[in-house]
């Protein structure tokens, strides 16, 4: 549970476990360590304050490895190319990455720049403010 107070917010340590992908254990010997602000109500419980919580958050955040390319989407899927089709202004570029097929259209200008060819290594960059839902098919 989170606790909102106008001055600040306040988290639970089973909560603030849950967020981190430790224990609450874990989290209440960096309480204890001083990692963090943590405070105890009248039953012993102790609430982790949110703006402590977010300065151990950014302090010890990994660093993305270094990349040649600068990129900002998260979701990469490394995969083969399986095909290119090529037509007019358009390219369609097939990739099995894993058990996914992706599926891109570009420009064909920018498919013959890339020098795209099946069985070429390739990682499909998927970035987007659209989610689909599909239901399960009836039986």
């Amino acid at each position: 549970m989170t606790i909102c107070s106008r001055s600040m917010t306040k988290y639970r340590v089973g909560r603030v476990a849950e967020l981190l992908g430790v224990s609450p254990d874990t989290v209440r010997r960096w309480a204890d360590e001083g990692r963090f602000g943590a405070r105890r109500r009248g039953g012993g419980e102790r609430l982790i304050d949110g703006a402590d919580l977010a300065r151990f958050l950014t302090d010890t955040a990994p660093t993305a490895p270094e990349s040649p390319v600068i990129e900002s989407a998260r979701n990469r899927l490394p995969g083969v190319v399986t095909q290119v089709e090529k037509d007019g202004l358009v390219a369609v570029v097939h990739l099995q990455a894993g058990p996914h097929r992706v599926t891109s259209m570009m420009t064909r200008e920018a498919a013959d720049e890339l020098g795209i060819e099946p069985g070429d290594l390739a990682v499909a960059v998927v970035k987007s403010t659209n989610v689909i839902v599909e239901v399960p098919r009836p039986r």
